[in-house]
């Protein structure tokens, strides 16, 4: 399933899927989620995962200023202040939303 408009609202981030279904994200929540090896950590071939120690954000961890759109599979937030590796593929981010609507 992907999304078939994405739009920041605020502080979430508002996502019209394919199939009809709205979802919508606190920035917050997409930050702390974000999937890029320094933020949610590597994975060796033990499946041992290593990860950096937690670091303080700033205000501007959680600022979105563009989202870029990934070939046909992912899109890439650019955050205020300047973190841009995390790639979130549109199974990733609907399993972000549906467990923001969840919990």
């Amino acid at each position: 399933m992907r999304p078939s408009e994405i739009q920041t609202i605020g502080d979430e981030l508002a996502i019209k899927w394919e199939d009809g279904q709205e979802s919508y994200i606190k920035l917050f929540t997409l930050r702390r989620r974000c999937p890029c090896a320094g933020c949610a950590g590597e994975m060796d071939v033990m499946g041992n995962v290593y990860k950096a120690p937690a670091q303080q954000l700033s205000s501007g961890a959680f600022l979105l200023r563009q989202i870029s759109w990934v070939g046909g599979y992912a899109v890439q937030p650019i955050w205020a202040d300047g973190h841009s590796s995390g790639i979130y593929s549109w199974d990733y981010l609907r399993r972000v939303a549906d467990a923001a609507t969840a919990g």
